[in-house]
C-alpha cells in the first residue's frame, strides 16, 4: 500500500501537467440513487481517463532511473495506453501500445495522435500483453506493466482528491480492470485514516476479481468470446499483488451486466450530460443496483472514463429504460 507522502509527491507530480478533477453531487443523480451522490470525474483529464495519473508517475520515475531508455512497450484497451503515449513522449521516449484485435477504433486514434505505434495482435487484453513482454525484448524497449507501485501512486492520487473535498464519505464504489485503481483508493483511504468503506465493481462477462475475492484465492478465466461493453473492465487474469490488497481493504465486490451499464450510461447523460465509457458508468450501475440500503447516505462513484465509439455509445442511448 501506499504511504500518505507517497502520494502527496505524486500529486505534486501530476499537478504539473494536469490540474485536479472535480467531484460533483448532481441533484438529478443523486434523486435517482436515493442517497448524496458525489461523481469524481476523472472523465474530465486531457487524455479522458484516470489512466494519466499513473503514466506521469511511471514514466518520470523511468527516465530518472533509466535516463538511456529509448522507448516504451504496453499492453492496453486503450485509456492505460493513452496515458503510456502521452507521458511517454514528454520524456522523449517513443511509446509502442498492443491492443487485441477488434479493440475500440476510436481509443486507437486516439493512441496514435498521442504519439503511440499502433500493434494488434490477439483476441483480448491477456493475449496482448503477453505478447508485448516477448514484444518488449525484440525491439529492446522498456516493458511498461499495467500494475505496479507507482501507477497505484499516480491513480491513487484522484482518491486524495475526492476524500479531501468530500468528508464523511459512507462508500466509494471504484471500477476494477487489473486493480491499480482500487488499490490506489484503498491505499488513500488509508493513508488519512478513514472508515469509508470501499466497494469493488467489475462486468460479469469479466468476473476473475470478483470470483477471486469471495473464493480467497486467485481465480484465472478462459477467453470470453462475448467481450463486455466496460473494456475497461475486461480482464480475465487478476494480478497477485492487487489481490492481497483488496482482500484487505475492500468491503465487497459488485458484478454488474452489461444492461447495467448501459442503463447506468444514460443516466449519466440524461442527469448530468456527462460522457460515460462502461468501465466508468459501471459504478453508477453497481449503486442502481445495490440501493441506498448498502451504500448508505452519502456515496461517491468514480467515473473513471468517458471513452467510447460514437456507435456504441449511440446505440447505448438509443435504448429504453
Amino acid at each position: 500500500m501506499i504511504p500518505l507522502a507517497r502520494l502527496e509527491d505524486a500529486a505534486d507530480l501530476i499537478r504539473a501537467a494536469v490540474p485536479p478533477t472535480p467531484q460533483h453531487a448532481w441533484p438529478l443523480l443523486s434523486q435517482r440513487a436515493g442517497v448524496e451522490l458525489w461523481v469524481k470525474h476523472e472523465n474530465h483529464t486531457p487524455v479522458g481517463a484516470f489512466k494519466i495519473r499513473g503514466g506521469l508517475v511511471y514514466m518520470a520515475d523511468l527516465k530518472k532511473n533509466a535516463p538511456y531508455a529509448k522507448g516504451v512497450i504496453c499492453a492496453t484497451r486503450g485509456n492505460h495506453g493513452q496515458s503510456v503515449a502521452f507521458a511517454a513522449t514528454r520524456h522523449g521516449l517513443e511509446p509502442v501500445v498492443v491492443v487485441p484485435r477488434g479493440n475500440s477504433v476510436e481509443k486507437n486514434a486516439a493512441m496514435q495522435a498521442l504519439g503511440a505505434t499502433l500493434v494488434e495482435h490477439g483476441q483480448d487484453f491477456q493475449e496482448a500483453f503477453e505478447y508485448a513482454q516477448g514484444e518488449a525484448q525484440r525491439r529492446g524497449y522498456h516493458a511498461m506493466p499495467s500494475f505496479h507501485p507507482l501507477l497505484v501512486a499516480g491513480v491513487g492520487t484522484y482518491a486524495l482528491e475526492l476524500f479531501r473535498a468530500v468528508s464523511d464519505l459512507d462508500t466509494v464504489y471504484v471500477p476494477v480492470g487489473l486493480g491499480s485503481g482500487i488499490c490506489g483508493t484503498i491505499s488513500a483511504r488509508d493513508a488519512l485514516g478513514l472508515k469509508t468503506r470501499i466497494v469493488g465493481v467489475v462486468s460479469e462477462s469479466a468476473p476473475c476479481y470478483a470470483r477471486s475475492f469471495a473464493e480467497r484465492h486467485a481465480v484465472a478465466l478462459p477467453p470470453n468470446p462475448t467481450p463486455t461493453i466496460a473494456d475497461g473492465l475486461d480482464c480475465r487474469v487478476p494480478n497477485a499483488e492487487a489481490l492481497e490488497a483488496i482482500w484487505k481493504g475492500c468491503e465487497r465486490i459488485v458484478a454488474v451486466s452489461d444492461a447495467e451499464i448501459r442503463r447506468a450510461m444514460r443516466a449519466y447523460y440524461t442527469d448530468t450530460h456527462n460522457l460515460a465509457e462502461g468501465a466508468g458508468a459501471a459504478t453508477l450501475a453497481a449503486l442502481l443496483k445495490e440501493g441506498p440500503a448498502k451504500a448508505g447516505r452519502r456515496v461517491a462513484v468514480v467515473l473513471s472514463g468517458g471513452n467510447i465509439d460514437r456507435d456504441k455509445y449511440v446505440a447505448a442511448l438509443s435504448e429504453k429504460d
